[in-house]
């Protein structure tokens, strides 16, 4: 592995960490990006920018979408062209405290039909700069709501 390769693995990995901490920070994950990044949120419109993409994220952070958390399945790092794509799993928890900020229809849906917890996948490929900064983040899915199952249940 090249050290351009550690590198962006590294970044990668602390990119999801952000995410995934107890109290996850806002302005650690917009820390890794570029001031002209672009990010493609699924089947939502390219936001370009650190505002519009903070603005993005923003709901997530403020727990509108109860515990949000990352488990990374597959990573492939391109070293040569500064890119790297992961596969992944989003687990949402909307029990207990972590259902107060969470939206009330989501809440009840959630816990209606996934007992409060559940799970989607997903795909991103990230492009980065000289500097190892993250100048694009590319969601991928093939639906138009994610295909939602209960948090442990197997893929497939």
């Amino acid at each position: 592995m090249t050290d351009t390769s550690t590198d962006l693995e590294r970044t990668i990995d602390a990119f999801v960490a952000a995410f995934n901490e107890p109290e996850p920070d806002l302005e650690r994950v917009m820390s890794f990006f570029a001031e002209d990044a672009r990010y493609l949120p699924g089947r939502a419109p390219e936001r370009r920018g650190l505002a519009e993409i903070r603005a993005e994220f923003a709901p997530q952070f403020a727990g509108r979408y109860g515990a949000m958390t990352f488990d990374v399945y597959d990573k492939v790092i391109d070293a040569e062209r500064r890119r790297a794509t992961i596969r992944w799993a989003c687990r949402l928890d909307l029990t207990g405290a972590h259902a107060r900020r969470a939206m009330p229809a989501l809440r009840w849906f959630a816990r209606l039909r996934f007992g409060g917890r559940l799970q989607w996948h997903g795909l991103d490929v990230f492009h980065f700069d000289a500097d190892g900064r993250i100048t694009g983040k590319y969601t991928y899915a093939t639906f138009r709501l994610p295909l939602m199952q209960r948090d442990g249940q197997p893929i497939g």
